[in-house]
């Protein structure tokens, strides 16, 4: 078997239901959470959006409260007042250009304020199911440890090259298997190497 089988083979042993561990009832709430998560982690965007969702439910929720009080109620997350700028930017125009339904383009996510490949990529995968790879810190790490692509690409580079390497039916899989796989596996300090079944096939970890 070549590199990919023999990756996703162990990804699918590792992580068989990996999925997007951000909180979500709709896909105004995934939106808002993906959001959130910039520079944060899910669990702590999980631990804010409870009372959060709680308390917006609706677009006019975001949209008439002062953006004051937005910012108080999400300042536990960082860079918060950027944050609540955008999403209230970003709900005024789901309301007035999408007729108050989150769009299911990949251009018209991304024309949201405060949105960009990633986030709409998430997006797509997790509440619309069409196939995307969305990289994050962890997906861009493990691709690079594990030679799907070169230590100096960029985002959009690493995104590309695991589109034409992996299946497209196992793009978004696979997607939430690399988070997993690098969010508790092969983290960025201290990874497990010593119980990696990749070690010493296709990682280049310990020569980087």
């Amino acid at each position: 078997m070549g590199r990919v089988d023999d990756i996703l083979e162990v990804l699918d042993t590792m992580y068989p239901s990996a999925e997007c561990e951000l909180n979500h009832t709709n896909a105004l709430e995934l939106l808002i959470a993906v959001m959130l998560s910039a520079q944060a982690t899910d669990r702590s965007v999980n631990k804010l959006t409870q009372s959060l969702f709680e308390k917006y439910q609706t677009i006019d929720d975001y949209i008439n409260v002062p953006l004051e009080t937005l910012e108080n109620d999400i300042k536990k997350i960082g860079l918060y007042k950027n944050k609540a700028k955008n999403l209230q930017k970003t709900v005024l125009a789901i309301k007035e250009n999408h007729q108050g339904q989150v769009p299911a383009s990949q251009a018209e996510l991304e024309a949201l304020p405060g949105v960009g490949r990633k986030t709409a990529n998430v997006v797509l995968s997790v509440w619309f199911d069409v196939p995307r790879i969305a990289v994050d810190t962890h997906v861009e790490r493990v691709a690079k440890r594990l030679k799907l692509a070169y230590n100096n690409d960029n985002t959009l580079k690493v995104e590309e090259k695991l589109m034409r390497k992996l299946p497209k039916n196992r793009w978004s899989k696979t997607h939430h298997q690399l988070i997993f796989f690098g969010r508790y596996h092969c983290t960025a300090r201290k990874p497990n190497c010593d119980k990696c079944p990749l070690r010493d096939t296709w990682c280049r970890y310990p020569n980087i």
